[in-house]
């Protein structure tokens, strides 16, 4: 009987310990995840001032627009919190389409060589993004999960296992597309 009862608690132990890990591991991933849409947000922010340089050297009477997409830029870059940085990054998103949109107005600005390029790499930071993004939600959406069933929940909640946001960066979601499609506007 005694040999069961020491059996039964090894056991249990072991499960804990396992759980535990697991935890740490989804936990561990969700960090991973929230890393890469950082350095991606990163970039973009290092983007935007460029642009707003080549966009400001035609289009003088958009100064409006610049200025806006400038302190989101700035409002972005001080917030923490994962839930009110998917809010302004949705509002940057915007503003930087609109930018992308004054190319329709002027000719030499679509033609500006330097302009292109500033286009093609936010294009492609906004492709990285959306993959970050992703693997970031799945990844809390797995470590959610484990902190709210049972037996995991237990474990999470003795060692404080706190639920995680997810990070939305458009409300326009469901098809996942980039906002920037290189040469048009969608």
């Amino acid at each position: 009987m005694i040999n069961f009862i020491v059996a039964a608690i090894v056991l249990i132990a072991a499960a804990g310990v396992v759980i535990y890990n697991r935890l740490i591991r989804s936990r561990n991933r969700v960090a991973n995840g929230w890393s890469d849409i950082d350095v991606q947000l990163q970039r973009r922010h290092d983007l935007i001032p460029r642009l707003v340089t080549a966009v400001d050297q035609y289009a003088k009477y958009e100064r409006a627009t610049l200025e806006a997409v400038t302190e989101l830029r700035a409002e972005a870059m001080r917030v923490a919190d994962v839930r009110a940085k998917g809010k302004v990054e949705q509002k940057l998103s915007a503003g930087i389409d609109r930018i992308i949109a004054l190319a329709e107005d002027y000719p030499d600005l679509k033609a500006n060589e330097n302009f292109m390029k500033l286009q093609e790499e936010l294009v492609e930071t906004e492709n990285y993004l959306q993959f970050a993004r992703r693997y970031y939600n799945g990844s809390v959406r797995n470590y959610n999960t484990m902190t709210e069933s049972v037996p995991s929940n237990i474990i999470a909640g003795q060692f404080r296992f706190e639920p995680k946001e997810f990070f939305q960066k458009s409300s326009d979601d469901a098809g996942n597309v980039p906002l920037v499609q290189l040469g048009t506007i969608e």
